[in-house]
């Protein structure tokens, strides 16, 4: 009782309250502008984007949000943890009005990139705080609390979105965050404690740079190649050019006597093994939730709000294991709770290569809510495993390495899995489309969504290119899923290779206690 009253700040509790309620509204602006695109093009109701500004409008918040998260962790752990975070909000705040009440098209793909650089400020910032106010023994609860936080507003997003645009008009959708924004700032100030790295150093500003250039190369090299393909230069440019970037970056801090990461912390299996499974679980499951959107919307009719709805079994799924996790972990350990998790999440994704245009939309919630279990049993130990094998003073890096593979890995996972899904597509629904005008065909072999579209202006051929769509959709659909649910399964692999397994046993726990620190120490 000592050690933790020496250990843990008195308000815990309530400070992770308040970082839930900071976290909520950053993740919740990844999912709620989807159901809105729709909107956004019409000219009349809208701002008449195109179809190109729509995917910019999501992606500038995508790229900016991914290429600054590692940066601003480490700026953080230097300048404030409470400082970095009340910057990121209000920022984010300002910008969400600004999105509500833009004139154009450009107006808001500007403002949602000022939005991603406010949501890289709050996000490791929230993580860091976590692992700074909790005792140790209590941080893995915190922890799957946190996840569970994730989960929940990853799936309301189209929900909260949805019932927004049935009542008010599109900029709604980025309003509804200012009062939550002013209730953080307010919060945040009065309850959260301040602290920072207590050794900094001097800034890497070089390292800091080369992150920065090659994280948003890679990330906009993924990005623009799963919205217009692969086979263009420009896409391998960024690709290749950004991993070459990023591999510049590990040479330049391992040579450096101030690093902002020690990369010799990947060395350490309790680090490395969770961050890989991040990458990996994300990649599968945020690719899945991608298409799943579609084959809910277009295949089985559903209302933007419907579809929201019938994401809820994986929210609450997250809702109540999440924060179980913990207890799991102490009982069975890291290792196996994982595993089980990702063998859930497999299972789940491996399901939708048998569901089809006609499955009982029941079975579908079945399998949403056991994806919702599994990652509930992933996150939390494996967060937690990298927070842990740094010491508190270095949590923002743990953090913002965890937050960055993240969203990397769920871009990536975007990216891959929707080429997959328009490569068998097109190649599908090609040879139906023949006898179609010119424009037509185009429409309806660039997706899905274009058949809908050009089904509008058929007359009485508009049901049988439906039907042939819907087929070659699903086919699409199969070849996604099953190239999910392998990649999940890699991680499987590597949590039963490389994660810590029980939490009290006491070798490991003094191995990484005497370990990191020197390795951070050099920081």
């Amino acid at each position: 009782m000592e050690i933790r009253d020496n250990t843990g700040h008195p308000r815990r509790w309530a400070i992770l309250g308040v970082l839930v309620i900071s976290l909520l509204v950053v993740v919740l602006d990844n999912t709620i502008l989807n159901v809105a695109l729709r909107t956004l093009s019409d000219p009349v109701h809208g701002l008449g984007a195109s179809q190109g500004e729509l995917e910019w409008a999501i992606n500038s918040y995508t790229l900016v949000f991914a290429g600054l998260l590692f940066t601003f962790g480490v700026l953080g752990d230097r300048a404030g943890r409470k400082r970095f975070l009340l910057i990121g909000l209000v920022l984010f705040g300002l910008s969400s009005l600004a999105s509500a009440y833009a004139q154009s098209p450009g107006q808001l793909v500007a403002a949602r990139a000022l939005m991603g650089i406010g949501g890289a400020a709050i996000m490791p910032a929230t993580l860091s705080i976590i692992s700074n106010v909790f005792d140790p023994r209590e941080r893995a609860r915190a922890i799957g609390i946190w996840a569970g936080a994730v989960g929940l507003a990853v799936a309301i997003g189209p929900v909260l979105g949805g019932a927004l645009l049935e009542n008010f008009w599109w900029g709604s959708v980025f309003l509804i965050n200012v009062p939550v924004i002013v209730l953080g700032v307010i919060l945040v100030a009065l309850l959260v404690p301040e602290s920072r790295d207590p050794r900094p150093g001097r800034i890497d500003v070089f390292g800091v740079v080369l992150s920065v250039i090659g994280l948003v190369g890679l990330t906009y090299g993924i990005i623009d190649g799963g919205e217009h393909g692969f086979g263009r230069p420009l896409v391998w440019v960024s690709i290749v050019g950004g991993l070459a970037v990023l591999a510049w970056f590990v040479a330049v801090e391992r040579r450096s006597e101030h690093p902002s990461l020690d990369v010799r912390l990947f060395k350490v299996p309790q680090f490395a093994g969770p961050v890989a499974i991040i990458g990996l679980v994300f990649f599968a499951a945020m690719g899945v939730l991608f298409f799943g959107s579609f084959y809910l919307q277009l295949v089985r009719g559903y209302t933007p709000l419907e579809t929201g709805l019938l994401f809820l079994p994986f929210a609450g799924a997250q809702l109540i294991f999440a924060p179980r996790s913990a207890a799991m972990v102490r009982k069975y350990g890291g290792k196996a709770v994982a595993a089980v998790g990702l063998t859930l999440t497999v299972i789940s994704l491996a399901a939708f290569v048998f569901i089809d245009a006609k499955t009982p939309i029941w079975i579908v919630l079945i399998f949403y809510f056991i994806q919702g279990i599994g990652m509930a049993n992933i996150m939390p130990p494996a967060t937690e495993s990298i927070m842990s094998s740094l010491p508190r003073e270095k949590a923002g890096v743990g953090s913002a390495i965890s937050n960055t593979i993240r969203q990397v890995g769920g871009a990536l996972g975007v990216a891959v899995l929707g080429s997959v899904l328009s490569a068998v597509y097109r190649g599908d629904v090609e040879p139906a489309v023949t006898g179609l005008p010119s424009q037509a065909q185009d429409a309806v072999k660039e997706s899905i969504s274009g058949a809908y579209a050009a089904a509008g202006e058929l007359g009485p051929a508009a049901p049988r290119l439906l039907a042939v769509a819907n087929d070659s959709f699903i086919t699409a659909m199969h070849w996604a899923a099953a190239l999910s649910a392998l990649v999940a399964a890699l991680g499987i692999v590597v949590a039963l290779r490389w994660l810590p397994g029980r939490a009290g046993t006491p070798a490991p726990v003094r191995e990484v206690t005497t370990t990191e620190p020197e390795l951070a120490g050099s920081a």
